[in-house]
């Protein structure tokens, strides 16, 4: 996998992750920890797609 497509890849799951926190936090029923954990999973990936655009 070339780097190009995988900081695409890695850039929509990010954008996958951002519209589910989005989601979750309109629902009145949401799981705080969950959205939390979400959270945190987008903040990784953030950081390694900044960590490979700087490479």
């Amino acid at each position: 996998m070339s780097l190009s497509s995988h900081l695409q890849e890695l850039q929509k799951k990010h954008e996958t992750l951002s519209r589910q926190v989005e989601s979750a936090q309109r629902s009145p029923a949401s799981d705080d920890l969950a959205i939390g954990e979400m959270k945190r999973q987008k903040l990784r990936l953030k950081e390694e797609i900044e960590r490979l655009q700087v490479a």
